[in-house]
């Protein structure tokens, strides 16, 4: 599945096959996402009895442990976050895109707005490294500087999220599935020709209305 048209659908391909490509270049412990993002049947995922207990609503930013103080004790000192500055500041500088995103706090990229720039006409690359994968080394080094994942509490992340997607209307919405011990992200069940439009009104009701649903750091994979 790889990583420009102007038009709403041809966006929506975009969004959907970049983030596999930027998966498969940078082998992203995370999620093993160069199998096919949909987890489920070609009607819409898996039925309702398939998903567990809800992940219970959290802010997506909420790392700190308590007692902390997150604007005073940021993730800014960790190796992850340092890896992730680099990685943007070489975006900015080589990569091509001067308005390259902060990561937040955690460490994380920002992926919504990351996504609203690799949606102009021409800037796929921002999923990849930048022009020419200038910033590839970069990107490798915050990928390996990543914390490790739960892949379990991954799944049932991703497993509430689907689920809370088809409650709100996005019906083809598919259920994660487990890889090799790896989480694969669910999502529209053809990622490589879409059928769910990502930038409709509904769809972007539903995406609002259940972004709680994942954990930090899977915002920007399913």
């Amino acid at each position: 599945m790889s990583f420009l048209r102007t038009n709403p659908r041809a966006t929506a391909r975009l969004r959907a096959t970049a983030r596999l490509r930027v998966a498969t270049l940078v082998a992203v412990p995370v999620l093993a996402l160069s199998v096919a993002c949909g987890g489920g049947d070609s009607g819409g995922g898996a039925k309702k009895d398939d998903a567990i207990a809800d992940v219970p609503d959290a802010p997506a930013g909420s790392t700190a442990k308590s007692g902390s103080t997150p604007s005073t004790e940021p993730a800014a000192k960790s190796a992850f976050y340092d890896a992730q500055m680099t990685y943007v500041q070489c975006m900015r500088a080589k990569g091509g895109y001067k308005d390259f995103p902060d990561p937040r706090l955690s460490g994380y990229l920002d992926w919504a707005k990351i996504n609203e720039i690799a949606s102009r006409p021409g800037s796929n690359d921002a999923f990849k490294g930048g022009k020419n994968r200038a910033c590839v080394p970069e990107l490798l080094a915050a990928s390996d500087a990543a914390p490790k994942v739960d892949q379990q509490k991954a799944y049932e992340s991703m497993l509430a999220h689907a689920q809370c997607m088809r409650d709100n209307g996005v019906s083809r919405f598919t259920n994660p599935t487990m890889s090799g011990g790896q989480a694969i992200p669910g999502g529209d069940p053809t990622p490589g020709s879409p059928s769910i439009d990502q930038e409709s009104p509904s769809y972007k009701q539903a995406r609002k209305a259940c972004e709680s649903k994942l954990l930090e750091g899977l915002d920007g994979m399913q």
